[in-house]
């Protein structure tokens, strides 16, 4: 096992589970038995997280108001880069609209543990590179995760996750009160998973102008899944443009969308399972494994190479 060479993620980490909630505060949520199967789950992902993730981008304060939302399917954050300030959570569409989010130009999801804690380190690495704030959308770990995972969905994502959509409505009955999503909604969006349908209501309002989606990992199969249900509703006119970064997972997005870069590290099979094998990979990251992680040895740099593009790419990446 490789050993972590610095204490930033490990005070990370400790600083989010630390604050996870106590046996009282999981007694007095709106579905309490929900809330406390999935616990155990939830810490466990964070933990993933922390190998899967760059967590010593993440301030031990950030991590901590983080904590209650480790595994909040759909919730917003709004990531600066480094030293700008703190991350914002926002509770909804119109909360991140007034915390800043209609200044924002990229877009991030994450996707190996679905927690808010790798969500906000991915994109922090992304704000990073581009010098500017990041939005992000947390893919979430819910009931429906749990059951596709005991399937083999979290191993192959590709395949097996179209079963998570079944199993999404016993999310729907169980979670209680969640993000209000209005979308002028395409109806096939309607039985998607909560972050898909998150990020179609972001990507079709009109507050906002995202000129870049970048996702790892299981989050490209997200963007994938709102962007064909948008294209097939015939309501992403107005994308055309946009720019998409995958990274660690080269995912079939729909044929009008042209400026996409597939970043995939040059040892990593999990990615190369879990990719379309007729997608040309562009960047080879040398050394590279499925985690971004830069502690740990054989690590994909996101903000190295996100930089890289930056400067390759220009506006011709982001518009």
């Amino acid at each position: 096992m490789v050993q972590l060479s610095t204490p930033g993620t490990p005070l990370v980490l400790a600083c989010a589970q630390l604050k996870r909630n106590t046996p009282a505060e999981v007694a007095q949520a709106n579905t309490p038995w929900r809330e406390a199967s999935l616990e155990s789950w939830r810490r466990r992902n964070a933990v993933l997280d922390a190998v899967f993730y760059d967590l010593k981008v993440i301030d031990p304060q950030e991590a901590a108001a983080l904590a209650p939302w480790l595994a909040r399917e759909g919730a917003l954050l709004i990531v600066p880069p480094s030293g700008a300030g703190m991350l914002r959570l926002c509770l909804d569409i119109d909360d991140f609209a007034k915390e800043g989010g209609a200044g924002t130009r990229i877009l991030a999801v994450a996707g190996v543990g679905s927690s808010a804690l790798g969500t906000a380190a991915f994109a922090r690495n992304v704000a990073d590179a581009f010098g500017e704030p990041v939005a992000a959308v947390v893919s979430g770990y819910g009931l429906a995760d749990l059951f596709t995972e005991a399937l083999g969905g979290w191993f192959w994502f590709g395949t097996l996750n179209r079963m998570r959509h079944t199993f999404e409505q016993i999310d729907e009955l169980t979670r209680g009160t969640v993000f209000d999503i209005s979308l002028a909604a395409p109806p096939n969006v309607a039985h998607a998973s909560l972050d898909t349908r998150m990020l179609c209501a972001l990507l079709t309002d009109s507050r906002f102008r995202f000129g870049l989606l970048t996702g790892h990992s299981k989050g490209n199969l997200v963007i994938s899944e709102a962007l064909y249900a948008l294209h097939d509703a015939g309501a992403d006119a107005h994308l055309a443009d946009i720019g998409i970064v995958t990274v660690s997972a080269a995912i079939a997005m729909p044929p009008r969308y042209r400026k996409i870069i597939d970043v995939m590290g040059e040892v990593d099979w999990f990615g190369t399972m879990n990719s379309n094998s007729a997608i040309n990979v562009e960047v080879r990251p040398k050394n590279a494994w499925h985690h971004t992680n830069t502690e740990l040895m054989c690590h994909l740099p996101v903000q190295e190479v996100m930089s890289a593009l930056r400067r390759e790419r220009g506006a011709a990446l982001l518009h």
